[in-house]
């Protein structure tokens, strides 16, 4: 499919009504959008615009601004070595390599199989434990070539299937919030007062 499901506009608008304008719920329906795809396709983006608003040039140029949402087709799992300067100066530049070799593919690249995606990644914050990667953005850290060879064999295997969920899966439950537990969102042209915690000149 490429745009949203029937099943997922409903879950689309019940997103929209949390936020006093719909175009701030833009980055959560890229988000549905990929978890339904795998990825973020042209169609869905046009979808979005309609849903909150806006032109859907506004969806791609938000959306291309993070990583994590990929506008091709990628593997079931896509597994981003980190290159920065710690995992550099650990083995990272070896790891893609090997990675390369094991799989296959250049970094950048999809196994003939659709299965992984193998790609380069800046930072990923975990610098004391390097060499990092990540398997759909799960962590695994302090990698070995041997530890890399026996992931991907997982992998192919299906053997980690009930730890790393399908490329684009954020997670296994979703947000509902309960009328009686809502926070009251006031839409920001009728706010005209500062926050109560904020102290305003007068009480000083």
């Amino acid at each position: 499919m490429s745009r949203l499901s029937d099943h997922n506009v409903v879950i689309a608008r019940e997103i929209i009504a949390r936020y006093p304008k719909p175009k701030s719920a833009l980055i959560p329906l890229v988000h549905l959008s990929q978890e339904q795809n795998g990825y973020v396709t042209t169609e869905a983006m046009k979808h979005i615009a309609e849903l909150i608003g806006v032109t859907p040039a506004e969806v791609y140029g938000t959306a291309t601004f993070y990583e994590m949402f990929k506008f091709e087709p990628v593997g079931k799992y896509v597994v981003n070595v980190c290159g920065t300067m710690s995992c550099a100066l650990l083995g990272a530049g070896e790891l893609l390599h090997h990675a390369e070799e094991k799989l296959g593919v250049k970094a950048g690249g999809t196994t003939d199989d659709g299965l992984i995606t193998l790609m380069p990644a800046e930072c990923q914050a975990a610098c004391t434990e390097a060499p990092c990667l990540q398997v759909n953005y799960r962590f695994r850290y302090r990698m070995t070539t041997s530890d890399l060879d026996a992931l991907i064999d997982d992998l192919r295997a299906g053997r980690l299937d009930g730890e790393i969920p399908p490329h684009g899966t954020l997670g296994r439950t979703r947000q509902t919030i309960p009328d009686d537990r809502a926070v009251g969102a006031v839409h920001p042209d009728d706010v005209t007062t500062g926050p109560a915690w904020i102290p305003m000149e007068q009480d000083r």
